[in-house]
């Protein structure tokens, strides 16, 4: 197909052609109004690490998260609880001592990835971990695609402004 072609640029775009802030949004929406992800009632109590010390002031904060859980199983599979642990720690503050990393707290961070597994985005993986599945793939790149199409549309309009 031309490079013009409307399918080619529709089909070229996967979710690491596009910035994670914007797909992670997206997608959080996404989850947010398909209703499959089910929160728990804990969600509005919990600290997300040992670090914290309140609970996130985002009332949406459970599906951004799932959102970027899910895209980093995208772009690095095979990563489990302990991977994500580290990579949601933050620094410990301990007054006027050196801070320390501490881990993410790894309960909300497994009951995303049931969930993510119980809507058939992920999978475990035999190497231990999880993997995304061929219809998560299909579903995160038709949202990253949305994403760039929306981008291109604002452009569009940013461009018409300014000839104005």
């Amino acid at each position: 197909r031309a490079p013009g072609h409307p399918a080619t640029a529709m089909s070229a775009k996967t979710v690491k052609d596009v910035p994670a802030a914007a797909f992670v949004k997206e997608y959080a929406a996404h989850l947010k109004r398909s209703g499959k992800i089910e929160l728990p009632p804990w969600v509005d109590l919990v600290k997300t690490s040992v670090a914290k010390e309140l609970a996130p002031y985002d009332p949406d904060w459970y599906y951004i998260r799932a959102a970027s859980i899910a895209r980093h199983v995208y772009i690095r599979p095979d990563v489990g609880v302990g991977g994500f642990k580290k990579r949601f720690g933050s620094k410990y503050r301990r007054g006027t001592r050196a801070m320390h990393h501490r881990d993410a707290a790894g309960g909300h961070i497994r009951h995303m990835l049931q969930q993510l597994e119980a809507i058939k985005v992920i999978r475990k993986s035999d190497k231990g971990g999880r993997r995304i599945t061929p219809d998560g793939q299909r579903d995160l790149d038709r949202i990253a695609s949305k994403v760039v199409l929306a981008g291109e549309s604002k452009e569009e309009d940013e461009d018409e402004d300014e000839d104005e």
